[in-house]
C-alpha cells in the first residue's frame, strides 16, 4: 500500500511538472536569442549546451519553427540562438554557402552535431533531433532484429527495455519519446528503430499502429539467458503523457496479494483510470489461483491491475459463488461479483468493458492534414516527405498553371509543351512536383520549351479526355506529332534525360556518309551522349521503303530513351561494306566501349525492331540496381547474381565474363550487385539466409517458375570451372535450395480507383476522346536544339556541374 501511495504521489508530481512545463513553454515561445559573434563566443565559453543557427538571409519558415522550439529546449537547459553573419565579420561557420543551411549543437565550445535545416523541418523535428543527439549514448538506434537480440541478451537480469518504433526521425512521436527519455534518464534501456521489418521480427500483431509503437520488454528479472523477455505493447498513441502513464504501469507490481475489503483498496491502476481485477482464492486452491492470476496479469498488463484476494469468510462479505471481483475506476460505482470459468473469460471481460484511455485532448487537424494520418493505405515515406515539406514554397513561377480554357490554346500555339497532370491532394503528385520544378530550373532558357501543370482535382474533365486515370503523369506535346507519355522513374535525372532526348523529334535523317560517321562516333549529338550511351542507326537501300517506315515507327516509340537515326541514300552500300553487314541493318554505336555492333534486319516489323533495340541495349553482365531490375525481370530468366561489397575487380571479371562471352550462361541472366551503392541488397541476402553471409557470394534466383534460391558453396572458390560444375549439379537436382520465394502476389494495399470517373460520374465514357494528332513522318534534326546548343556552348561547364 505504501508503494502504491508513493507511485500515485510521484505521478501527481510529474503531472504538475508537465503542466508547469507547458505553461513555461507558452510564456517563452519567443526566446530565440539574436547574438553578435562576440556574444555568441562568450556563451560558448560558459560550457552550456546551445543550438546555434548562423544566418545571412533569414529562412522565415525555419526561424518560425526555431522560435517555437526555443522555449521547450530552454526547459532542458539548452539555449537557442541565431547569429547574423551578414552584419558581423565571418567565422568558419559563415564562410561557405552550404554551411548556412545548417544549425549547430554545441556543449561549451565543443561541436556535438551539425543538422541540415531540411532535417529540422518543424518544432517537433528540432526538439527531437537535438535531444536525440544529446541522448545518443543512452538511446540505442538499431536497424535489424539481430541488433535488438544482442541488446536483449545484454540487459537480462539488469534492466528493462523500452523498444520504440517511429515512422521517421523528427516526427511528433519521436519528439515525445525523446522528451520522455530525457526525464527518465537511465531507468530503462531505450531502443529506437524506424524499421517496420524489425517489428514483424518480434511478432508485432498490432500493425495498424503505423505512426509509432512502444514495446516494454521485462528483462530485469530474467536470469536464464535462454529465456525470452516478456513484452507488453503500449496500445495508445505515442504522446508524452501516454508513454509516462504506460511506464508507471510497467513499474507497478505484476500481482499483489491482499486480505482487505475490495471496496477500500486503491492502486495506481485505479488512479490512472484502469479497472482492478480481484481473483478470489481459498487456502486449498491457492497455488492454482495464483497461477491463474499471474497468467491474467501478464495478458492484462497495462490494461488493468490484478490482485489475488485471500478470502476470509469471517471478515469479508463476498458471495460464495463469486471467484472474480471487477472494480471500475469511476468513484461511487459498486464492484461486480462474478463467476468466470477461466483466464480467457477474465481477459475478455476487461477488454470488452474498458475503452482505450488516451488521456489526451482531441486534436483538431488543419484542412488537408487528414490524408497524412491514413498511413495504412499510403506509402508512408512519400507521405512523410510531403508532410515535412508542407510549408516549403516551391518556385512555381517557371511552371504555367493550365485551366480548361487555356489547355488547348497552349498546346496549339507552342512548338513543345510539357504538361504535368497531377492532383493537389495526392501525396505522390506533390512529392514529384519538386522533381518537376528541378527539371524546369535546369532547362530554364531552352528555346521553345514550355513547362506547365494541370490540377486534375480542379479540371477533371480535361484529364478524362486525356485518359488520365492515375497521378502523376507527364505528357510532351509537339506540333504535328502524337503526344509522348513519360513512363520512367519519378525522379529529376530520369525525367531530365527523357525530356532532353525528346528534343530530337523522331529518328534523325542522315544525308551523307560523313554525317553518318559523325553520328556513330557520338560527335553529332555530343551533348546528348551522357543521356544515351548507345546511338542506333538504321541503314537501308533507297528501295527499302517498307523497312524504312517500320524503323521510323520503332524510333518514334523509343523517343526519350535512346538516340535513333536512319540512312537510306544511294551510297548506303558504303556503310554496308565497311561494317560487313547485309542491308537492311542496324548499327549500334556503344560510346562507352568505343565499338560498333551490327545487327541484320530481316522481315522485321516495328515491334520486332523495338524489341531488337531494347535487347541490344541490355548489358551482357549488368550491375543490378533498383532502377533496372524490372527490365531484367521481364526477360523471364533466372538471375545469377554475384553479390559484392564494392565494385567488380579484375579477378571477378576474369572468372565470370568468359562464361558470359562464350554464351555458356544463355539460359540465365548473369549480373552483379554492389551492396555499397544498392544497400537493399543486404536486406535481400538476409531474407535468403536469415543473416548476412560473407561476401563475395554467387546466388541463383528463379523468381518465375519455382521461386527457388540456391547459393554457391561458401567453401569453394568462385572460378569458371566451379561455377559450371555447381550449375550442372543444380540442373541434375543434386543441390538443395536454401529457400523458396513466396508465391504471394504483390498487390497495392487497396484496389486502384479511377478517381476522375468517380468525380465526374455523370460524364458518359462514350464522350471520352483523345486529343487529335496527325500522322507526320517528316524526320529531321530539331533546329532549335542546334541553335540553343550553339548559342549556349559557353554554358556547357555550368550544365555539366548541374548534372554532376
Amino acid at each position: 500500500m505504501m508503494s502504491s501511495r508513493l507511485n500515485i504521489w510521484m505521478y501527481s508530481i510529474f503531472f504538475v511538472l508537465i503542466c508547469v512545463f507547458y505553461k513555461s513553454v507558452a510564456r517563452n515561445r519567443g526566446t530565440l536569442m539574436e547574438l553578435s559573434l562576440q556574444k555568441y563566443f562568450s556563451i560558448l565559453q560558459t560550457g552550456k549546451t546551445s543550438l546555434v543557427y548562423f544566418s545571412q538571409d533569414d529562412i522565415t519558415i525555419f526561424l518560425e519553427e526555431l522560435k517555437k522550439a526555443a522555449g521547450p529546449l530552454h526547459s532542458y537547459g539548452i539555449s537557442v540562438a541565431k547569429v547574423n553573419c551578414a552584419k558581423e565579420e565571418a567565422s568558419k561557420y559563415c564562410g561557405k554557402e552550404n554551411d548556412l543551411t545548417k544549425a549547430y549543437l554545441f556543449r561549451g565550445n565543443i561541436l556535438l552535431r551539425e543538422f541540415p535545416t531540411d532535417a529540422l523541418f518543424d518544432v517537433n523535428a528540432i526538439i527531437a533531433n537535438v535531444l536525440f543527439a544529446l541522448l545518443f549514448n543512452e538511446i540505442k538506434y538499431i536497424t535489424s532484429l539481430e541488433d535488438f537480440e544482442n541488446i536483449e541478451n545484454a540487459m537480462k537480469g539488469k534492466t528493462n527495455i523500452a523498444l520504440i518504433y517511429v515512422r521517421a526521425i523528427g516526427t511528433p512521436e519521436h519528439r515525445a519519446v525523446m522528451e520522455t527519455a530525457f526525464v527518465y534518464g537511465t531507468a530503462y534501456q531505450f531502443v529506437l528503430t524506424t524499421e517496420t521489418a524489425l517489428l514483424e521480427g518480434i511478432g508485432d500483431e498490432n500493425s495498424d499502429i503505423i505512426s509509432g509503437s512502444l514495446f516494454f520488454f521485462h528483462c530485469k528479472l530474467v536470469l536464464d539467458l535462454t529465456q525470452k523477455c516478456q513484452k507488453t505493447l503500449l496500445e495508445q498513441p505515442l504522446t508524452i503523457l501516454n508513454i509516462h502513464r504506460f511506464l508507471k504501469l510497467m513499474d507497478a507490481p505484476l500481482l499483489t496479494e491482499i486480505t482487505d475489503d475490495p471496496e477500500k483498496v486503491s492502486t495506481i491502476h485505479l488512479q490512472l483510470g484502469l479497472p482492478l481485477i480481484f481473483i478470489v482464492s481459498q487456502q486449498t486452491t491457492y497455488e492454482a489461483d495464483k497461477n491463474t492470476a499471474e497468467i491474467v496479469a501478464w495478458r492484462l498488463r497495462g490494461k488493468a491491475g490484478v490482485t489475488l484476494l485471500l478470502k476470509d469468510s469471517s471478515d469479508l462479505n463476498i458471495p460464495s459463488h463469486a471467484n472474480v471481483i471487477f472494480k471500475r475506476a469511476e468513484k461511487g460505482v459498486p464492484v461486480d461479483f462474478l463467476f468466470l470459468h477461466d483466464a480467457n473469460s477474465i481477459v475478455s471481460l476487461v477488454e470488452n468493458s474498458v475503452p482505450i484511455q488516451n488521456n489526451e485532448p482531441v486534436k483538431e487537424y488543419e484542412e488537408g492534414e487528414m490524408e497524412t494520418l491514413n498511413l495504412g493505405i499510403q506509402d508512408d515515406q512519400v507521405v512523410e516527405t510531403v508532410y515535412r515539406d508542407r510549408k516549403r514554397n516551391l518556385p512555381l513561377e517557371l511552371i504555367i498553371e493550365l485551366t480548361e480554357e487555356t489547355f488547348n490554346t497552349i498546346i496549339m500555339n507552342t512548338s513543345s509543351s510539357i504538361i504535368l497532370f497531377y492532383a493537389n491532394w495526392e501525396a505522390v503528385s506533390l512529392a514529384f512536383l519538386q522533381s518537376y520544378v528541378d527539371v524546369a530550373i535546369k532547362l530554364k532558357g531552352v528555346s521553345n520549351m514550355l513547362f506547365t501543370r494541370l490540377n486534375c482535382g480542379d479540371w477533371s474533365n480535361v484529364c478524362i479526355k486525356q485518359n488520365i486515370t492515375e497521378y502523376p503523369v507527364i505528357k510532351i506535346f509537339k506540333a504535328g506529332e502524337k503526344p509522348v507519355i513519360y513512363t520512367g522513374m519519378l525522379e529529376t535525372e530520369y525525367l531530365l534525360k527523357f525530356i532532353r532526348l525528346n528534343r530530337i523529334s523522331c529518328p534523325v535523317k542522315i544525308v551523307t556518309v560523313e554525317e553518318a560517321e559523325e553520328y556513330l562516333s557520338g560527335e553529332l549529338y555530343k551533348e546528348l551522349t551522357s543521356y544515351s550511351s548507345v546511338s542506333v542507326l538504321g541503314v537501308f537501300s533507297s528501295s527499302m521503303t517498307k523497312e524504312k517506315e517500320n524503323f521510323i515507327e520503332a524510333g518514334n516509340s523509343l523517343k526519350g530513351y535512346v538516340i535513333t537515326g536512319f540512312y537510306s541514300e544511294e551510297d548506303a552500300l558504303i556503310l554496308s561494306k565497311k561494317y560487313a553487314v547485309t542491308l537492311p541493318a542496324l548499327l549500334l554505336a556503344r560510346h562507352k566501349e568505343g565499338k560498333i555492333d551490327s545487327i541484320l534486319l530481316s522481315n522485321s516489323d516495328a515491334k520486332d525492331i523495338v524489341q531488337i533495340i531494347k535487347s541490344a541495349l541490355l548489358e551482357i553482365f549488368p550491375e543490378i540496381t533498383v532502377e533496372n531490375l524490372p527490365i531484367y525481370l521481364r526477360l523471364q530468366k533466372p538471375l545469377l547474381i554475384f553479390f559484392r561489397d564494392g565494385n567488380l575487380n579484375h579477378k571477378d571479371e576474369i572468372e565470370i565474363l568468359p562464361l558470359v562471352k562464350q554464351k555458356r550462361l544463355e539460359t540465365l541472366i548473369p549480373c552483379w550487385l554492389n551492396l555499397k551503392t544498392t544497400p537493399v541488397g543486404r536486406g535481400i541476402l538476409k531474407a535468403y539466409f536469415k543473416h548476412l553471409p560473407p561476401l563475395p557470394l554467387l546466388v541463383l534466383v528463379d523468381p518465375h517458375v519455382q521461386g527457388q534460391v540456391s547459393a554457391f558453396p561458401l567453401d569453394q572458390t568462385i572460378n569458371e570451372k566451379n561455377i559450371l560444375l555447381w550449375l550442372q549439379r543444380l540442373e541434375a537436382g543434386l543441390e538443395s535450395p536454401i529457400t523458396t520465394l513466396s508465391d504471394e502476389e504483390w498487390k497495392p494495399p487497396l484496389p486502384a480507383y479511377n478517381f476522375l470517373s468517380r468525380m465526374d460520374a455523370t460524364v458518359p465514357y462514350t464522350e471520352i476522346a483523345q486529343f487529335p494528332t496527325k500522322n507526320v513522318f517528316r524526320c529531321a534534326k530539331t533546329t532549335d536544339l542546334q541553335q540553343h546548343d550553339k548559342g549556349h556552348s559557353e554554358d556547357k561547364s555550368v550544365i555539366g556541374k548541374e548534372h554532376a
